[in-house]
């Protein structure tokens, strides 16, 4: 009864909601910014503006009506990376948000929030508190939090700008619309997508389902990636929590990431690593490193092309949640070099 009610209230919501695809921001809205420069080499201008962003900042995450509270985007004024859209959603208590849709897909952990579920595309996924939930490419969705007296957040991560600048940009509310639809066939089924199998992927990742695994980085739990039963394919995301007066791995990987510290504070170092073209590439390390305090509800971004060790100088365990692009990995630059292992991964 559940689902036929959801399925009549989709309906009325169409009804309304047809046309809402011609909708203006007072504000134009960068999707992919663009990359430019008077020199083939593009050293110089990251290098400066490397020197002037900070790596570790506060996002807002207020409490109104105010559904999306951003974290990293393309548009930002203070202009990190497009490799990821990174924002928090929250659901009112017994509330939900527009159903939309969009062709990229998005991975979103749930940090508050139990009883909650989704609607994909006419079926409903439960998630509680500590899940990885999945909305797959071109999906219709919207989310649900029927508790009467506290709202839902999510943090979530989405390879957005990567989609929209290989052209799959068809994003809109229920209701929308080709125009002039007069000159078009009537709809069919949308075939362009979706490999077999790939819908008995599991939508929803539960806070058990993976095992926290001891490695040279230190505890880390994988929760979107390669050999995650989640229907993810554009995302790498991972738990990782460094004990009471330890610090991680000392790593180096060609892809950025974003890390949330849930719990916890510490220090970040990078070391910069340019390049040096002669008959091959050359790594030219930073002899220093820098340093980024962090502490809890802060957003740690590491730069591409940088080698990085994450210690935790607080009470307790500090656990952090990270996220990076996959398409990394699949144009070659999966492999990640280890200066040092975490302590605890040495003695076991």
């Amino acid at each position: 009864m559940e689902q036929v009610r959801t399925q009549t209230q989709t309906r009325e919501q169409t009804k309304q909601n047809v046309h809402v695809y011609t909708e203006h921001y007072d504000k134009k809205r960068i999707y992919v910014r663009e990359v430019s420069s008077n020199r083939y080499s593009l050293a110089a201008e990251r290098r400066e503006r490397l020197d002037r962003i900070p790596r570790v900042f506060t996002p807002e995450l207020g409490h109104g009506k105010k559904e999306n509270w951003a974290v990293m985007r393309p548009g930002d004024e203070t202009f990190r990376s497009q490799s990821l859209d990174v924002h928090f959603v929250t659901v009112q208590p017994n509330g939900r948000n527009d159903g939309h849709g969009h062709q990229n897909e998005a991975m979103f952990y749930v940090l508050e929030g139990d009883g909650g579920y989704e609607m994909h595309d006419g079926k409903r996924y439960d998630w509680n508190a500590g899940d990885a939930v999945a909305v797959h490419n071109d999906c219709v969705h919207w989310h649900n939090n029927p508790n009467p007296e506290k709202r839902a957040v999510c943090l979530v991560m989405k390879p957005k700008p990567l989609a929209l600048f290989l052209g799959l940009t068809y994003q809109g509310k229920i209701g929308y619309k080709p125009e002039n639809e007069h000159l078009y066939e009537p709809r069919s089924e949308w075939l362009t997508a979706r490999p077999e199998g790939d819908d008995e992927i599991p939508k929803v990742l539960p806070k058990d389902a993976t095992p926290f695994e001891l490695t040279p980085f230190g505890y880390t739990r994988r929760i979107a990636g390669e050999g995650v039963p989640l229907r993810i394919k554009g995302v790498e995301a991972y738990l990782h929590q460094i004990p009471e007066g330890s610090r991680s791995g000392k790593r180096w990987k060609m892809p950025d990431e974003v890390a949330y510290v849930r719990e916890g504070e510490g220090y970040d170092l990078h070391w910069d690593v340019e390049a040096e073209i002669d008959d091959q590439y050359y790594a030219r390390i930073a002899k220093k490193p820098t340093k980024w305090e962090w502490k809890q509800g802060d957003v740690i971004w590491t730069p591409h092309n940088t080698i990085v060790q994450r210690f935790n100088t607080g009470a307790g365990t500090a656990e952090l949640i990270a996220g990076s692009n996959r398409v990394f990995n699949l144009l070659g630059y999966s492999r990640v070099h280890y200066f040092e292992n975490a302590p605890e991964y040495d003695a076991g």
